[in-house]
């Protein structure tokens, strides 16, 4: 029964997680492409108003004309929408779920005693250290680095260093799911953390000096806009991240770090190539394919080079006995699948139960090489060639 609360707590967590980051990405990508795509108005009531840049949009049949005032309207209306509850929920629902999977359950899924032979304790410490360290540095880095001349592109060139070590140290330290988890958590609690620690302070910062009747300092506004667009730039290296960790073939290559690293560094290059688009777009200049072109030859090359080798020609093997697949099922599977304890609500304990289940068995220990969990019960690799040759025979009982 506790496993099975603790599945329904993380269906829903994960449900919930995914809704609020869908809402959250989603008004940062619109946001981002209303800041690129706005244009000087030319109206003289839009003038008069001060208005900085405005866009004509169609959607849902119906019009939009945002308009932006680039440090605050002349008066400020009684009704001001905030977006950060996007932002909270999501960081929080992730939280939660990294808890309820990963936290609770430590000895499974973060230690993989192949990599790195510590106490649950000690793990679970140093990932949420990893939480914590990314963001200090990263905020560090742009209140040295980020007012300077030229200074962006030194903060991205320290914050591509820092998450290239931090990479390499999350697949020294965690089994190989857990450490591309925590990178991409690392970088998503910066994310939010912007949110929480400068552009909202920052807009009730203004809005408090307008109903004050003060000038507002623009300073506010230019450092919201700095965080917004790293927030922007890391949101497609957190997605792939979080979900690559499904992958076996991934998390337990050869060098697993790189993999990762190669992987954000892709959906970095992509992402870049579309915030520049909405801006060319507006300049009538070619949009910057080339970047998003870069990245996918990057996710190309990464596949060739992952690609299982083809296997040397052999007299066909013997026939696969079923006394040896349900051998190697008792010995690494049934611990975690059997009458008292079901994960995922699959038990193999009897010989029907692994029939029943064999297209399931071969898809999650030698497709995608997920299962056992990091290898705990330590199946080897002939064990996965005999699963993988009683498939090619159809499974036979």
């Amino acid at each position: 029964m506790d496993a099975y609360l603790l599945d329904w707590a993380n269906l829903l967590l994960r449900w919930a997680h995914v809704i609020t980051a869908i809402a959250w990405i989603g008004s940062s990508f619109y946001f981002v492409f209303l800041d690129s795509s706005l244009t000087k108005p030319t109206a003289p009531d839009l003038l008069d108003k001060k208005v900085d840049g405005e866009l004509w949009a169609v959607h849902g049949g119906g019009f939009y004309n945002p308009q932006k005032y680039l440090v605050s309207p002349p008066s400020l209306p009684k009704n001001l929408h905030w977006f950060y509850w996007e932002s909270y929920s999501t960081w929080l629902t992730g939280f939660a779920l990294f808890t309820v999977l990963y936290l609770f359950n430590a000895g499974t899924y973060l230690i993989d005693k192949s990599v790195y032979d510590w106490s649950a304790g000690a793990a679970i410490a140093a990932s949420l250290a990893f939480l914590v360290v990314f963001w200090l540095i990263y905020d560090v880095v742009c209140r040295v680095f980020g007012q300077r001349p030229d200074g962006e592109r030194l903060v991205g060139a320290i914050i591509t260093v820092v998450v290239v070590l931090a990479s390499w140290a999350a697949c020294q330290l965690f089994a190989g799911r857990a450490a591309f988890l925590l990178v991409g958590a690392m970088m998503a609690t910066a994310m939010s953390a912007n949110v929480f620690f400068w552009i909202i302070p920052g807009q009730r910062t203004v809005v408090a000096q307008l109903r004050a009747g003060q000038a507002p300092d623009p300073i506010h506004g230019q450092r919201g806009k700095q965080r917004s667009v790293h927030d922007t730039y890391f949101t497609l290296p957190v997605l792939i991240a979080m979900i690559s960790n499904h992958y076996g073939w991934l998390t337990g290559a050869p060098h697993n770090w790189l993999v990762l690293v190669a992987l954000m560094l892709a959906g970095a290059l992509i992402r870049y190539s579309f915030v520049a688009r909405h801006k060319a777009h507006v300049e009538g200049r070619a949009a910057p394919w080339g970047y998003a072109v870069a990245g996918c030859v990057l996710l190309l090359v990464l596949a060739v080079m992952l690609a299982p080798k083809p296997s040397p020609a052999v007299a066909a093997p013997a026939p696969v006995q079923f006394a040896e697949v349900k051998a190697v099922i008792e010995q690494r599977c049934v611990l975690c699948h059997n009458a008292q304890v079901q994960n995922k609500g699959v038990a193999l304990h009897t010989p029907e139960l692994v029939q029943r289940h064999a297209a399931a068995i071969v898809q999650q220990t030698v497709l995608q090489r997920a299962m056992p969990i990091n290898n705990a019960t330590q199946m080897t690799e002939s064990e996965r060639q005999l699963l993988a040759r009683w498939q090619q025979q159809g499974f036979p009982p």
